[in-house]
């Protein structure tokens, strides 16, 4: 993992998770993918992020911000990317 990378929190079975990751790939936007139930600790960190809970996608930004389950709108907006209708 390189210093100021994206941690993506999922699961293979998380449908938000995957519209989430699918926005990121069609943007070319490098991330760090971290699923939780194969990844040794991931789950409790993604607990401990969100104040007990389990609830993916948990995404960590480099400056130390986070989305939890964001829309699409709210992830292209964090992330700055511009959409035309």
């Amino acid at each position: 993992m390189t210093k100021a990378q994206i941690l993506f929190y999922g699961a293979g079975w998380c449908a938000d998770c995957k519209r989430s990751q699918t926005l990121l790939d069609q943007n070319r936007i490098s991330y760090d993918y971290i699923d939780i139930d194969t990844v040794q600790g991931a789950a409790d960190e993604v607990s401990r992020l969100n104040d007990g809970f389990k609830s993916i996608p948990t995404i960590v930004f480099p400056d130390g911000s986070k989305l939890v389950e964001p829309s699409n709108q709210e992830l292209s907006e964090k992330l700055r990317l511009m959409h035309r209708a």
